[in-house]
C-alpha cells in the first residue's frame, strides 16, 4: 500500500469524524454558524494529511501522476485551503457542512481509485510546474463554480421563504437547515471574487508557461486544438467578469452566469476534447 493511499484514508477518516460532529450538532439544533477551536484545529490537520496524501501520489520519485481521482482530490483540497485562509478574516463556518462531506468523499475516492498516469516528458521541471499550475486552476475554478451553485441555492432559498416553510419535509428540511446556517449571501459574493481572482492569476501563468513550453518544443505560441480554444474561452469569460466587476460592480447572478459559463469551458477543455478526438473523430 502506498504512502499516498495510507494518507488519503487518514484524511478521510479525519473529514468524516468531523463532518458526523458537525451534522450531529446541526440536527440537534445546536449552533454550527461558529465552530470551536478545537473543530477549526481538527480541520487543520485534516487538511494537511490531504495535502501529504496529494504530495505522495502525485509527485512521486520526480515524476508527475495524474488520474480522474486524484484531479478531483486536488480541486477539493484547493477548495478547503481556501476556506481556511478565508475564515481567518470572515465567518464562513457554514460552508463545513459542505466541505467535509466533499473532503471525506474525494480523499475516499482518491485511496480506492488510486491508479494514474505517468505524465509523459514531466521529468522537466518546466513542464511538471506548468501541470501543477494548470491543475491548481482548474481545481480553483470547480471550487468556484460550486460556490456559485451553493450561492444560488441559498438565493433561492432565501427568496421563497413562505414555500420552504409549508412543504419542507425529511430531507427537503433537512437541506433548509444546511442553507439556513450558511453565511450570508455577501459574504459568499466575497469568498467567491477572491476564488475567481486567484483561478485567473493561475490560468494566466498557465497559458503563459504553456505558450513558453510550446514555443520551444515546436515554434508555435499555442496549438491549435481543442484544450488550447476552449483553455483561452474560459480565460476569457473569467477575464471579462473580472473586467465586470471592476468598471460596472457586477454581481448576483450576472457573476454566478459567467462563473458556470467559465466552469463549462475548463469541462470542455480536458474532457471535452477528448470526446470530440475519441468518439467523434475517432482517433485513439
Amino acid at each position: 500500500m502506498s504512502s499516498g493511499i495510507v494518507f488519503h484514508s487518514l484524511a478521510a477518516l479525519a473529514y468524516t469524524v468531523l463532518a458526523i460532529l458537525l451534522w450531529h450538532a446541526l440536527l440537534a439544533g445546536r449552533p454550527v454558524a461558529h465552530v470551536g477551536r478545537a473543530e477549526r484545529f481538527g480541520v487543520l490537520v485534516a487538511i494537511l494529511l490531504h495535502g501529504l496524501a496529494l504530495y505522495q501520489a502525485i509527485l512521486r520519485d520526480n515524476h508527475l501522476q495524474l488520474g480522474w481521482s486524484l484531479a478531483l482530490s486536488a480541486a477539493v483540497w484547493l477548495g478547503m485551503l481556501v476556506f481556511w485562509l478565508e475564515s481567518l478574516v470572515l465567518r464562513i463556518d457554514g460552508l463545513l457542512l459542505l466541505l467535509l462531506p466533499a473532503g471525506a468523499l474525494s480523499c475516499l475516492m482518491a485511496a480506492l481509485f488510486p491508479d494514474a498516469q505517468l505524465i509523459a516528458h514531466a521529468s522537466s521541471a518546466a513542464l511538471r510546474v506548468h501541470l501543477l499550475i494548470a491543475l491548481s486552476a482548474y481545481g480553483l475554478i470547480t471550487v468556484a463554480a460550486l460556490q456559485a451553485m451553493l450561492m444560488s441555492a441559498l438565493d433561492r432559498h432565501l427568496r421563497f421563504p413562505r414555500e420552504r416553510a409549508t412543504n419542507a419535509h425529511g430531507l427537503q428540511a433537512m437541506i433548509g437547515r444546511m442553507l439556513d446556517v450558511q453565511p450570508p449571501l455577501l459574504a459568499q459574493e466575497h469568498l467567491l471574487f477572491r476564488v475567481i481572482w486567484v483561478a485567473f492569476g493561475a490560468l494566466s501563468l498557465a497559458v503563459v508557461t504553456g505558450s513558453l513550453i510550446s514555443m520551444a518544443a515546436t515554434g508555435k505560441l499555442l496549438p491549435f486544438d481543442h484544450k488550447s480554444v476552449f483553455t483561452l474561452l474560459s480565460w476569457a469569460t473569467f477575464g471579462v467578469l473580472l473586467l465586470g466587476r471592476h468598471l460596472r460592480g457586477w454581481r448576483g447572478r450576472i457573476a454566478l452566469r459567467y462563473t458556470l459559463v467559465g466552469f463549462v469551458f475548463v469541462v470542455l477543455a480536458y474532457t471535452g476534447s477528448r470526446f470530440v478526438i475519441e468518439v467523434i473523430l475517432q482517433r485513439g
